[in-house]
């Protein structure tokens, strides 16, 4: 079994839309290997896949490539994943599953200047967003993570949003009569997506209509 390392945190039939979508990429990022494969869901809200048949093994690999895991321990100096869960002046706190969190300190973002709320803004990082850490004494957001982010800030707008399918916010751009001024919808986990904007579209402005429309957390990231 592998616990994946996104969260499905809404409920009801949002939650149903979610995990329906989640067997269809599992299916997807399964379909050529001779396996079977189950969905589940944990009362941490992490979504769990268990695997069997002649392939298994690889099949567990591909899942912990494409969404990352989350394991009961954590190695020094090793690479991990975990859902922003709070934030305060001393740091972010990632859920790490199994009833544990990670503090990386606000020295530790290496993100440049500014209180982790500020930072938090200004990259995009909605809550439950996965984050790739650097295990430790110190822990750290990892080099890779940082680099994303920083690229996401020198690239085209996005608007990134969270308790929300890429489908339905896909949907909900083009229902705001803006499906020409995105590129794309990034899936950056289960229900946090990143609207990656056309280069003469302002993505503040693109947030303030697309907004009305769903129930998300969103921010702008500004090039």
């Amino acid at each position: 079994m592998v616990v994946l390392g996104t969260k499905v945190y809404v409920t009801g039939d949002t939650r149903d839309r979610a995990l329906d979508g989640l067997r269809s990429l599992v299916a997807n990022e399964l379909g050529e290997l001779d396996v079977e494969f189950d969905v589940g869901h944990r009362e941490d809200d992490f979504p769990t896949v268990t695997v069997d048949g002649p392939d298994a093994t690889v099949a567990r690999n591909l899942l912990r490539e494409e969404f990352g895991e989350m394991v009961p321990t954590h190695e020094d100096g090793e690479t991990y994943v975990g859902t922003l869960d709070s934030w305060d002046d001393d740091g972010f706190v990632l859920d790490v599953g199994f009833g544990q969190e990670v503090r990386i300190p606000a020295a530790n973002l290496n993100l440049g200047q500014g209180s982790p709320a500020q930072i938090r803004k200004r990259f995009g990082i909605v809550q439950h967003m996965p984050l790739r850490f650097v295990a430790g004494d110190d822990p750290r957001l990892a080099d890779e993570e940082v680099d994303r982010l920083y690229e996401w800030s020198r690239g085209n707008g996005r608007v990134n949003a969270n308790s929300v399918t890429r489908s339905n916010a896909r949907a909900t751009v083009n229902r705001a009569g803006h499906a020409q001024d995105i590129v794309t919808v990034e899936r950056i986990g289960l229900l946090e997506q990143s609207i990656v904007c056309d280069p003469d579209t302002d993505a503040p402005g693109l947030l303030s209509d697309i907004g009305r429309f769903m129930q998300s957390e969103l921010l702008a990231v500004v090039p």
